[in-house]
């Protein structure tokens, strides 16, 4: 079996917690929009877009969410 990118949603920390949750966001911007060169194309317009920068939040918010319930929100 190949080597997953997504192993687990198990993280030590918070901290690593927010940061799967900002790499499982990028992913998905990556699987709908497979090509680099369309996704760089389109960075300079979103990123000068506050809707879509909050839009942006948002996601990695909602995946957080997700990787603290896995974890029990790191509590003991």
């Amino acid at each position: 079996m190949a080597d997953s990118w997504l192993p687990s949603l198990i993280t030590a920390t918070p901290e690593e917690g927010f940061a799967l949750a900002v790499k499982l966001s990028r992913v998905a911007v990556k699987m709908t929009q497979p090509s680099d060169e369309v996704r760089a194309r389109l960075r300079p317009e979103y990123s000068e877009d506050f809707g879509a920068l909050i839009a942006g939040s948002h996601v990695v918010a909602t995946n957080f969410q997700t990787v603290a319930a896995a974890n029990h929100y790191w509590q003991a």
